[in-house]
């Protein structure tokens, strides 16, 4: 049976913002614990403020998410937003039926500007769709791509396999300058625009933000059991599937690493040979960066058997992507390892970025 691990406590500082997120410190029974807030959801927080915090993420020390989370602040509630529960300010509920859920418009609505041009979409017209399963991979397949395409027009779809509030990630608020916008599907919300499904997602991005490329993955904090079949990212071959469908050409980014402790996410991880591998059942280009070092490149290639036998294994070389990765404008960070610990991660996400990049007609 879940459970929310429940406190009270109070605001004695306010900290850090970044794009629909404050941090705060919190005095909870004596102890100062640091919370993190959602001023569109609870109202925006101040020193001195009562808050009600779950602390379960925090007290079980998660490295993506170690924050007590604000719930509420029951002594100064926010007023309802402007056309609160009319159709014009959207009925797309997400996080659908927790106490937080959020009321937004959708990208597709009858009152959405777009409208009209998304019921008349069924199709992304071949652009090249980048999938990944972990949303860290985002910053290093758009290094990949702007490397050897400059001024390439990218969207991202967030799933909802992590985080759901778009704004918990520090990575897309430092990207803002590098990215179209970013479409929040499913469960996920808070982005530039709000779609129901990754289909509608990818038509919105490649028809209302007029993408030339589009990058998908869930948001920040991978959920995984360490088994062949419980993690989040399971959805990436589902993606690859709705890419497909849409008309795409769907690019599959490889987690991979010499770096990860864990024997399962060393080589290519079985999380992308389950994505790929057993759930995505249309062709993708997979791939592969070139050279790989000797111990490696053995361990690649004795996994990529099952995925050559329905995809398009692709070599890549990365000759300039490390200098590009260095170049990034957010910190590269994977499982708490940089470009340094673990350069073979980025280095499979970047190549796929340059991949994509040569999938672009040259006029694009």
């Amino acid at each position: 049976m879940g459970a929310v691990r429940w406190r009270s406590g109070v605001v004695t500082s306010v900290g850090r913002r970044w794009r629909g997120v404050v941090t705060l410190d919190v005095e909870v029974a004596s102890a100062v614990v640091r919370a993190l807030a959602y001023p569109a959801l609870t109202g925006e927080p101040r020193a001195g403020d009562r808050v009600l915090l779950n602390v379960g993420a925090l007290e079980m020390g998660l490295g993506t998410g170690g924050y007590a989370l604000v719930v509420a602040l029951p002594d100064r509630l926010p007023a309802d937003p402007p056309g609160s529960l009319s159709r014009e300010s959207g009925h797309l509920v997400k996080a659908r039926y927790t106490p937080l859920q959020a009321i937004v418009l959708g990208v597709d609505e009858e009152a959405s500007p777009h409208r009209a041009l998304m019921a008349s979409v069924d199709s992304v017209d071949g652009m090249p769709v980048v999938v990944a399963d972990l949303h860290s991979a985002l910053p290093a397949i758009l290094a990949g791509l702007a490397l050897d395409r400059p001024g390439t027009t990218v969207a991202y779809v967030m799933t909802d396999g992590g985080a759901l509030p778009a704004w918990f990630s520090r990575t897309l608020d430092g990207l803002r300058d590098h990215l179209a916008g970013t479409v929040t599907v499913g469960q996920s919300f808070g982005g530039d625009l709000e779609a129901t499904t990754v289909h509608s997602g990818l038509l919105a991005a490649r028809h209302v933000l007029r993408a030339d490329v589009t990058v998908v993955a869930q948001g920040p904090g991978n959920l995984g059991t360490g088994t062949a079949w419980g993690f989040s990212g399971v959805a990436a071959g589902e993606v690859v599937n709705a890419v497909a469908a849409l008309g795409g050409r769907p690019v599959a980014a490889l987690r991979l690493s010499d770096a990860d402790p864990r024997p399962r996410h060393r080589g290519v991880s079985h999380h992308s040979l389950t994505a790929y591998g057993r759930v995505a059942l249309a062709p993708a280009d997979v791939v592969v960066p070139s050279p790989l070092p000797p111990p490696l490149a053995a361990a690649v290639s004795a996994s990529l058997a099952p995925l050559a036998a329905r995809h398009r294994v692709v070599e890549v070389p990365v000759d300039g992507l490390e200098a590009a990765l260095k170049a990034a404008p957010v910190p590269l960070s994977t499982m708490g390892r940089g470009l340094d610990a673990d350069p073979w991660y980025f280095l499979a996400a970047a190549a796929a970025g340059r991949h994509a990049a040569a999938l672009l007609p040259r006029s694009a």
